[in-house]
């Protein structure tokens, strides 16, 4: 069982996003895995096969030693990875997996090793999303690996299933904002999306952004949207950032979500004002005040009264 938990405990260090294109521990770990994911859609009672290469980089010129293991997994209510049995009417696809390849292995700097697996969905499997885990770990007391106790390290291959059926696509977007004033800081526009039915979607978010002085578009995604998976039952808040935006300005925004048909825009004049501006222009119209009662109490009409 304490050997479970730390594996599940590096998985969640690995699995940062559920879309990620890669390891977020490529430049360290003792191997990598590709790909990343699989999404498929597969009808109850057919069965689906593919595989997944795990390779030893040579990064330290060890052998790397591994284990693999099917893993379930879903998110909280905060949108992090778990690997409990939370969620677990979305992981019967973990009993459905058989790996047929060997477990356990080792891998020379440079090797790699295909690991094949094979999903076989009962003919009643209930429609909707089933999501599981082709998890590879080092092996920490191997004599021919650098990696300590410590230093243990767990990649995972994710599967989004879709079970044909009557699955049920709907989602509700419960808020989307950009702000009106900064003092300073980036332009952010953020959405809170809950997908409210059986089965895995994904949200699409963009932002366009232009400048009201001219110069037209200063920052945009159209083209490029960033997207999100959302898994049943689970609400994820997702921003859009304009890195590098400038100190001052004005600004109009446009952020927009999508989610299973349903989209949400808001449009707004961001207004970006430093806050040593703003002191600026309130000692500025203190001073101009002060100097018209000074200017109104010392005319020549007043004296004379």
């Amino acid at each position: 069982m304490k050997h479970i938990k730390t594996i599940l405990a590096s998985i969640a260090l690995v699995i940062t996003s559920l879309i990620a294109p890669a390891s977020a521990f490529a430049d360290t770990q003792g191997f990598t895995m590709s790909p990343m994911q699989q999404k498929i859609v597969i009808n109850p009672g057919d069965s689906f096969t593919s595989s997944v290469k795990i390779s030893n980089p040579g990064l330290n010129d060890k052998n790397v030693s591994y284990t693999i293991t099917v893993e379930p997994f879903y998110v909280d209510n905060d949108y992090k990875t778990i690997f409990t049995e939370d969620g677990m009417s979305y992981n019967q696809i973990v009993k459905w997996i058989t790996v047929d390849s060997p477990l356990t292995g080792t891998l020379t700097p440079n090797e790699s090793t295909e690991i094949h697996y094979t999903i076989n969905v009962p003919s009643d499997a209930p429609a909707g999303g089933q999501y599981a885990a082709i998890v590879a770990t080092a092996s920490a007391n191997d004599p021919n690996t650098s990696m300590s106790i410590q230093e243990r390290q767990a990649i995972a291959h994710t599967i989004f299933a879709e079970i044909t059926g009557k699955t049920i696509r709907q989602g509700e977007i419960l808020d989307a904002s950009v702000p009106s004033f900064l003092t300073s800081g980036d332009i952010i526009g953020s959405s809170t999306i809950r997908n409210t039915g059986n089965v895995h979607g994904n949200a699409t978010y963009t932002m366009q952004i232009s400048s009201v002085f001219g110069g037209g578009i200063v920052y945009s995604n159209v083209d490029d949207p960033e997207i999100r998976t959302i898994v049943p039952d689970r609400t994820l808040t997702n921003e859009i950032t304009w890195n590098g935006t400038p100190p001052i300005g004005l600004f109009n925004v446009t952020y927009t979500a999508q989610f299973e048909g349903v989209t949400k825009e808001v449009s707004k004049l961001v207004i970006i004002c430093p806050v040593y501006l703003i002191i600026l222009i309130i000692v500025a119209v203190a001073a101009l005040i002060i100097w018209l009662i000074f200017r109104i109490s010392h005319s020549p009409k007043r004296q004379m009264r």
